[in-house]
């Protein structure tokens, strides 16, 4: 069975799933108040230069500043970047460039690599002092490289890339660059000729996997389009006031069907008909053919619901996920880093331990490079592995991983296993994951994901009420709080709150009340008097 881009388009969203076969392999989501940015171009202004992070802040529109790093400037003078020629290309998917087609530039290092997958600064002989490029004020052309995360702003640069359908186009950077899943040399060299004959002096091209075996007419088209484009760029530059947006990226639709559609996809179904008929003009301008693939889904079951992406994901937002065998991982996303740990569960083998934990393993590593793609998490991600005796075994998983991981369109480098059974892994971050994207802080826990258990605030509730009566002159004190706190101290503690009438010699009640948080609870006299705040710093009153 081969793959099926399935668009479910309503006014407020759209989401847009790949699967493989029967499964959900790359899950987009585009919220009509929450359009993407990476890929738009914006003309900014430099609000603060940072020469102590060789960065600066720029305002280009958005709720907060975007992200500068000096090696994302253009060198003043210079025909050929480095630091932009590795750089990656804004929603390019797979088709990042092998380090070694760059004429004239070595492979990027181990150390470099990882340091971009990680999204570091990119790494420069002699980086250009940034507070020498660039002052307060200053307007400048960025183009949004990743998306504002959590508390940071978009990280932006000056080296603008367009992508098209068969080629990205990069005019600030001289060099061509041959997407890493076309394997075949001649081929290679081939599409390599083609773009050299052609692309304009100084401006740089990567050609991109839906190239290969594609003729020379429908690239040379493909850049004329993308030529084009840049010119209209250029000229929307002039016009536009900084701050403000020079030129918008596709949006998630058109964006699946220029990166996603290819001749690997059997059918691309739809269930909105504008959509629809926006799909066949686009898709008709450069891949004709493909048009009789989209399919106008008219069925009465949510076209979710028909492919089965709904229960997916769910999946996808789960901490624990099962394993077919009876393990399972869990998964924890913290600010610096993403934590996967694998159990045997309910797995107990056939043969003997080794075998058991090597075969929990392998399945788990199967799900977790599913997972990566499908929930889009990037940055670091540790997997805890359960340990394996034989080094045979840990050297099966590791490569196990990395074969699985080499079908993600981003960009993944997996780093070796340690004693504990630890891989170290980073993953190209340039949007939010899916679990940003769908959720957000509990309001309850205010995101910790636990609160103080019952007993430990009925505890706090007795310590306050003892401090009360004895500080205060008053017959009576009394706690409000939660119901089942009041619970709990009446049920298991009475000899607590006899205890505190018995020495203060004045009367003790504690009142259940309903819409209290689990942890709030205010200490009062008769008199209504608020007794001292609590220790940890909180308000006694009413909504601590």
């Amino acid at each position: 069975m081969g793959s099926t881009l399935v668009v479910n388009s309503t006014a407020e969203q759209t989401r847009v799933a790949l699967l493989d076969g029967s499964t959900v392999v790359e899950l987009l989501i585009e919220r009509r108040k929450e359009r993407g940015l990476v890929g738009n171009i914006y003309k900014g202004r430099v609000q603060r230069v940072l020469p102590g992070m060789q960065a600066a802040f720029v305002e280009i529109g958005l709720e907060r500043t975007a992200f500068l790093y000096a090696g994302d400037l253009i060198e003043e003078g210079a025909g050929e970047t480095p630091a932009a020629a590795s750089e990656p290309v804004p929603d390019a998917g797979d088709d990042d460039e092998d380090p070694t087609a760059v004429a004239g530039r070595p492979a990027a290092n181990l150390i470099a690599a990882v340091k971009l997958a990680a999204e570091a600064p990119p790494v420069r002989r002699h980086p250009p002092r940034i507070e020498d490029r660039l002052k307060a004020n200053q307007e400048v052309v960025v183009q949004v490289a990743k998306e504002p995360i959590g508390t940071k702003g978009a990280r932006v640069t000056a080296h603008i890339s367009l992508p098209g359908r068969h080629l990205v186009f990069m005019p600030t950077v001289d060099h061509i660059g041959i997407s890493r899943r076309i394997s075949d040399e001649s081929e290679r060299e081939r599409l390599r000729a083609i773009v050299e004959t052609l692309r304009p002096p100084g401006t740089g091209f990567v050609v991109r996997t839906a190239a290969e075996g594609v003729p020379q007419h429908k690239l040379e088209a493909d850049m004329e389009f993308l030529i084009t484009l840049w010119n209209d760029v250029q000229r929307a530059i002039q016009a536009t006031r900084a701050p403000g947006l020079v030129h918008p990226d596709l949006d998630v639709v058109l964006r699946a069907a220029r990166d996603l559609f290819t001749s690997d996809v059997d059918r691309l179904v739809v269930d909105d008909r504008d959509t629809f008929d926006r799909l066949v003009r686009f898709v008709g301008g450069f891949a004709p053919a493909l048009v009789r693939s989209i399919e106008l889904y008219e069925g009465t079951v949510p076209v979710f619901d028909a492919f089965a992406i709904e229960g997916e994901l769910a999946r996808a937002l789960s901490r624990k996920v099962w394993l077919k065998s009876g393990g399972y991982i869990v998964w924890d996303e913290a600010e610096a880093l993403t934590v996967v740990d694998v159990n045997t569960g309910r797995f107990v083998g056939k043969r003997d331990l080794e075998d058991t934990i090597t075969r929990t393993n392998l399945e788990a590593a199967r799900e977790i490079a599913y997972q990566l793609r499908l929930r889009n998490v990037g940055g670091v991600v540790v997997v805890d592995f359960i340990d394996m005796e034989e080094t045979a075994n840990r050297q099966r998983v590791l490569d196990a991983l990395r074969d699985l991981l080499a079908k993600d369109r981003a960009r993944v480098h997996v780093l070796g296993m340690s004693e504990l059974g630890l891989v170290e892994l980073t993953r190209q971050r340039v949007r939010e994951s899916l679990l940003h994207v769908l959720t957000e802080p509990c309001p309850y826990c205010e995101g910790k994901g636990f609160v103080l258990s019952r007993r430990t605030v009925a505890y706090d509730v007795l310590r306050r009420l003892r401090q009360a009566a004895a500080e205060t002159e008053e017959p009576a004190v009394q706690a409000e709080c939660h119901p089942d706190v009041a619970a709990l101290i009446y049920d298991e503690e009475p000899e607590a709150v006899e205890e505190i009438e018995g020495w203060s010699g004045k009367r003790v009640v504690v009142r259940g009340r309903d819409g209290l948080h689990v942890e709030q609870h205010a200490i009062r006299t008769l008199d209504g008097a608020i007794a001292p705040a609590r220790e940890d710093g909180g308000e006694g009153e009413e909504g601590a």
